[in-house]
C-alpha cells in the first residue's frame, strides 16, 4: 500500500489535471457555439443549391454534363478524410479510419484534411497524397474552394473513378455521425422522385446545360466547405464531452484517494496513541 506522502502527491497531481481538463472543456464549449453559427449560416444555401441542381438535372442531356460520368476505366478511389489537428477528443479521429476501412480490397488514395488524418492513414499503409491542415484553424471558403477545385481538375483528367468524402457530421454536443458521402461523379436522382419545378415555361439564359455545368462545381465546393464546418463543430463537441468525462473520472479518483489517505492517516494516529498508552502502562508497572 502506498504511504501517505505518495498518496498526497497523487492527489495534488490529479487536482492539477482536473483544472486542465475543466479549462479545456470550457474552451471547447465557447468554440462550439462559434462553429455552430458558421455551420448554420451555410446550410440554407447548400440545401437550396442541391435542390436546384437535382431539379434541373433530369431535364438536361446527361452526356453534356461533365461531372456525372467517370473519366477512367481504373477503379481507383480518392478518400477525402477530414479529422482534427489535435487529439483529446475521444474516438473522433479513429472513427474516420474505421469508416474508411469499410472500402476493402480497393485501390485507394487519401487526401488528408487534419494532422491526425495523415498520421492515422499513414500508419495503416494508405497512400496519403495531400495534407491540408491550416484550413481547420482558420476555415475559409476560398481555401476550401481551392482544395475542391484541385480535386475536380484531377478527377476530370481520369486520376480517380470516384471521390468519397468521410467526415464527422455534427448532431449535438454529445453525438457525432460518421458520414461517407460520394461527391464525384455527381449522382442523378430518379426523375420520378424529383418534383418537376421546371415543367412550366421558363426561359433559361444561358441554356440549362451551361447553367448545370457552372452549378455542379459550385455544389462540390459548398459540400466540402460544409463538411469541414461540420467536422470542426463535431470536434469541439467531442472534445467538450471527452473533457467532461475526464474531469468526472479525475474527481472520482481524487475522492477515492482522499478516502484512502484519511484512512491511513487515522490508522497511523491510532497506532501512535496505542504506542503511547502501552509505554505509559509499562512505566506504571
Amino acid at each position: 500500500m502506498s504511504n501517505l506522502k505518495e498518496i498526497r502527491s497523487r492527489i495534488t497531481s490529479i487536482s492539477s489535471t482536473m483544472k486542465i481538463t475543466s479549462a479545456m472543456k470550457m474552451v471547447s464549449a465557447a468554440k462550439l457555439k462559434k462553429a455552430q453559427d458558421r455551420m448554420s449560416n451555410i446550410q440554407p444555401y447548400a440545401e437550396a443549391l442541391k435542390t436546384t441542381i437535382q431539379n434541373l438535372l433530369p431535364n438536361v442531356n446527361h452526356s453534356e454534363i461533365k461531372l456525372t460520368k467517370q473519366f477512367t476505366e481504373k477503379q481507383k478511389i480518392l478518400i477525402v478524410a477530414i479529422t482534427s489537428n489535435r487529439g483529446l477528443c475521444g474516438g473522433f479521429n479513429a472513427n474516420i479510419l474505421k469508416k474508411s476501412k469499410e472500402l476493402k480490397n480497393q485501390d485507394i488514395e487519401v487526401w488528408s484534411i487534419g494532422k491526425k488524418s495523415a498520421d492515422l492513414f499513414s500508419r495503416n499503409q494508405y497512400r496519403v497524397i495531400k495534407k491540408e491542415n491550416d484550413i481547420l484553424d482558420n476555415p475559409s471558403r476560398l481555401l476550401s474552394q481551392k482544395i475542391s477545385q484541385e480535386i475536380i481538375d484531377e478527377f476530370l483528367i481520369g486520376k480517380w473513378s470516384k471521390v468519397i468524402l468521410v467526415y464527422n457530421k455534427f448532431k449535438n454536443a454529445a453525438t457525432q455521425i460518421v458520414e461517407s458521402t460520394p461527391i464525384l461523379p455527381i449522382t442523378i436522382n430518379n426523375i420520378d422522385d424529383v418534383p418537376d419545378k421546371t415543367a412550366q415555361d421558363y426561359i433559361f439564359e444561358p441554356d440549362k446545360t451551361s447553367i448545370i455545368n457552372r452549378l455542379i462545381p459550385n455544389q462540390i465546393h459548398t459540400q466540402l466547405f460544409e463538411a469541414i464546418l461540420n467536422s470542426i463543430a463535431a470536434e469541439h463537441g467531442a472534445r467538450m464531452t471527452a473533457m467532461h468525462k475526464a474531469t468526472d473520472n479525475a474527481n472520482d479518483l481524487k475522492q477515492n484517494l482522499t478516502l484512502a489517505y484519511n484512512r491511513q492517516r487515522q490508522a497511523a494516529i491510532t497506532n501512535e496513541i496505542l504506542e503511547i498508552v502501552a509505554g505509559a502502562e509499562a512505566l506504571n508497572s
